[in-house]
């Protein structure tokens, strides 16, 4: 008998610690994309051009809108002349004479930045060949990889992922990383549907998950930089991106998918605890 009272009174005490825990987080930022049109241009701005990873696609800002309380980005196959091209050029952006694909990456840098917090989306992903959306935050100090990264949610080639990377000792990055193959999760069934991401983020660690089930968890303490100047990119602010990639270093031959493709979010939160 005392032992079942304790057992009661311990779980109470649990319950009760949980409660408070949640209780102290405040909502200080979000997006619920409701209204109809373009998004909210005091919360986010738009990354422009070839950028990244020598991805396929021009990133604009035309891919992007609110429709029916959602964000939707949209990758589309269409071609027009590379701007930036530069004949003979080396560069994987310049030397591009033309664009095949468009997508929207937005961002929330030079608007908003957050230290710590629980951060939370509710999305539907699209897993065709080629595709490469992602949710994520980078530091406002220092270049990549020292500037610290978070990809909260991340797909390409099959796999869900969940990452943290700083600045290695051989000034590559070091990554922390957790992958999930869509397929055990129930593959194109569990596409199809929304999911919630979500990320705690603390002075002690760093926590990554996926419809409640935990993916990737890293102490704070691991991930300063190695190159033995004392930083932790991950004791600074953060902004956030949202997009949808094509191609690529990781995304995969987009070339036997059909378009337009879809990354549609439902909600983007930020809490913090008071």
């Amino acid at each position: 008998m005392y032992r079942l009272v304790l057992m009661v009174l311990l779980a109470g005490i649990y319950l009760t610690s949980a409660a408070q825990q949640q209780s102290n987080y405040k909502l200080v930022w979000s997006d619920e994309f409701e209204k109809e049109g373009r998004p909210d241009s005091t919360k986010w701005g738009y990354e422009h051009g070839f950028v990244r990873n020598e991805e396929a696609q021009w990133y604009q800002p035309e891919n992007a809108w609110y429709k029916n309380g959602m964000l939707v980005i949209e990758a589309k196959r269409e071609q027009k002349p590379n701007p930036g091209y530069v004949p003979g050029s080396n560069n994987w952006a310049k030397k591009r004479a033309l664009i095949n694909y468009t997508s929207s990456c937005l961002v929330t840098a030079g608007k908003k930045s957050w230290t710590y917090g629980r951060f939370e989306l509710r999305a539907r992903i699209d897993v065709s060949q080629g595709m490469w959306p992602a949710w994520w935050t980078l530091g406002v100090e220092k270049s990549w990889p020292a500037n610290g990264e978070i990809d909260i949610m991340e797909y390409y080639k099959g796999k869900l992922l969940a990452n943290i990377a700083c600045l290695g000792k051989d000034g590559n990055p070091e990554w922390f990383s957790h992958r999930v193959p869509v397929d055990s999760m129930g593959g194109t069934a569990w596409s199809s549907r929304f999911h919630v991401w979500k990320m705690d983020w603390t002075p002690a660690f760093i926590a990554l998950y996926v419809d409640g089930q935990l993916l990737n968890k890293v102490a704070l303490d691991s991930l300063g930089n190695k190159d033995g100047n004392g930083f932790n990119p991950f004791k600074q602010p953060h902004y956030m991106l949202l997009n949808l990639a094509v191609g690529g270093m990781n995304g995969g031959d987009p070339c036997r998918t059909s378009f337009p493709r879809k990354f549609e979010v439902d909600y983007v939160r930020v809490y913090q605890q008071q």
